[in-house]
């Protein structure tokens, strides 16, 4: 049998993934079912799809099957893994407009759940916080393609400044 063979790039194929194909979702180990299900609907507004007892749920926006789902099945009274390890960075969840992220921001302020960073990249604005497992969420939108940032030469130029929290608020109230 003839050797797998290797571009430039160090790919098995020459032909890149089809431009259609997206993320479709992410299935979280939690500690406390409940916990986590308040967070992801209660709070985030996500609706549950299906729940399997006390061990599993699937949740989902805009009537899909599912675009989260939370098991205890290893995880049940289980703590984080420690800092430095190896794991899931975040989970970004995609808003359509610039309004929706700031009603997001709205629930969050109403529930009492704090930010760990507030950022403008050029391309989006997004909010960073922690569920209740520790777990990191990126709560973003995208600008409109034609204003993103770029270098002399046409490539990207994202960049990370502070997002000013009470403009995205007054997104809102302008809906």
């Amino acid at each position: 049998m003839a050797e797998p063979t290797h571009g430039t790039s160090g790919r098995l194929l020459d032909t890149p993934i089809h431009p259609a194909t997206r993320i479709g979702h992410v299935h979280l180990k939690v500690a406390d079912l409940d916990r986590a299900i308040h967070f992801y609907h209660d709070i985030l507004g996500f609706a549950v799809t299906q729940r399997y007892g006390r061990q599993a749920a699937f949740l989902s926006a805009g009537g899909y099957h599912h675009h989260i789902g939370l098991n205890t099945w290893e995880s049940l009274g289980g703590s984080p893994p420690a800092r430095g390890t190896t794991g899931l960075y975040h989970l970004a969840i995609l808003y359509p407009t610039r309004a929706d992220l700031a009603d997001a921001l709205l629930r969050l302020i109403r529930a009492g759940i704090s930010l760990d960073g507030a950022s403008d990249h050029g391309v989006s604005e997004a909010l960073y916080l922690r569920d209740p497992d520790e777990n990191g969420v990126e709560l973003y939108w995208d600008k409109p393609q034609e204003s993103w940032p770029l270098t002399s030469d046409g490539g990207l130029s994202m960049y990370t400044k502070p997002l000013d929290l009470e403009s995205l608020l007054a997104a809102k109230r302008q809906d």
